[in-house]
Order: C-alpha cells, then sequence, then structure tokens
C-alpha cells in the first residue's frame, strides 16, 4: 500500500480504521497491511509507556498485531472506536508481558547494588551539611548589612559585580572591596 492511501486512511479517521479492521477480518491480508501502517506507530508508544525496554516493547507489539488478525471479528464500533480497541488490546499485552516477566529480571542483581552510586548524601554527610550551614549563617550574621546582602545577591542570584554596583549605586571598585573584605571575615569566622 501507498503512503498516500496509508495518509488518507489516517485522514479519513476512525471510521476508516473500523473498515479496515472488518475487512481483516474477512482475512484481507492488504486491509491487514493497511491497518498496520495506519496504526503500529500509535500502537508501538503504547506498548513502550508500559515496558520500559524497547526490545520488549517491539515484541509485544507483533503479539499485538497477531492478535488483531486473529480477533477482528470481534471489534464491535458500537462498543469502542477502533483506535480505542487497537490501544486497549496493545496495553493489556504489554502488561501481561510485563506480569509475565519475573522479578528478578526486572531487576538488577543484588551483586550490582556495591556499584550503584546513591546520590544522596550518608547519614553523615548529611549531619556535616547542615552542621556546616548552621557556622555559615552564624558567620554571616556578624558581617555587617551591606556585605552581607552583597555576597547573597552575588551567590545565590549570580550577579557580577557590575550588576552589584549599577544596583546599589555605588562605585564598582568599591562593591569589589566590600565583597572581597566580605569573603575574609568569613573565612577567618569558619576557621575558628
Amino acid at each position: 500500500m501507498s503512503d498516500v492511501a496509508t495518509q488518507a486512511l489516517s485522514a479519513s479517521g476512525d471510521d476508516g480504521l473500523a473498515g479496515v479492521l472488518a475487512s481483516v477480518a474477512s482475512g484481507d491480508a492488504k486491509a491487514f497491511e493497511q491497518l498496520y501502517r495506519a496504526t503500529s506507530a500509535k500502537l508501538f508508544g503504547v506498548c513502550l509507556r508500559v515496558m520500559s525496554d524497547r526490545d520488549e516493547a517491539e515484541d509485544v507489539l507483533q503479539e499485538v498485531y497477531t492478535t488483531v488478525w486473529r480477533k477482528a471479528d470481534q471489534f464491535d464500533a458500537t462498543r469502542a472506536s477502533a483506535v480505542t480497541w487497537l490501544a486497549m488490546i496493545a496495553r493489556n499485552k504489554a502488561i501481561d508481558r510485563l506480569r509475565a516477566t519475573p522479578a528478578a529480571a526486572r531487576t538488577a542483581p543484588i551483586e550490582l547494588a556495591e556499584t550503584v552510586v546513591d546520590p544522596g548524601a550518608s547519614p553523615a554527610g548529611s549531619a556535616a551539611a547542615a552542621t556546616d550551614r548552621e557556622r555559615l549563617g552564624a558567620c554571616m550574621e556578624q558581617l555587617d548589612t551591606r556585605r552581607r546582602t552583597l555576597i547573597r545577591t552575588a551567590f545565590f542570584d549570580g550577579a557580577t559585580y557590575e550588576e552589584l554596583a549599577t544596583r546599589i549605586g555605588s562605585p564598582l571598585g568599591s562593591v569589589k572591596s566590600w565583597i572581597r573584605r566580605g569573603l575574609q571575615q568569613l573565612r577567618a569566622c569558619l576557621e575558628h
């Protein structure tokens, strides 16, 4: 079947698919090919959403079309649209495959657990980070308001020296000096 005919089928909507399914039910191989071309991308998407493995999803898609070939005569346009009926078959086949896969095959062997990096901090690391945050907060409070505000704005907002100087209406050299002295005070405080 040509791509033009497939596009025409897609444009005709669900009525066209219902007619194609009726032809498939009577054993029309050309209609089956037409149905496959018009719906395989959508049904593969359904399978892929359920299955995390692309190869498995492709296998499920093959099962879907085997089922459609055998059961096309069970399609009832009064109960569901053709696309809905096909998507339901795809979803159910994917879920069945997922359930049939042993849990052990769906998870990594325990031996690999040591090689997996935990992105979260360890309890000791979390406690140390909390202590560091408290110390930094206490040291920041010891700075005068202007230096504290400039340092926070520079580091948390990503403002440049020039932007800070413009914001507060002070000379660039003064802003640099205030931040440099503030950082020196922070370092001295944190080292104690």
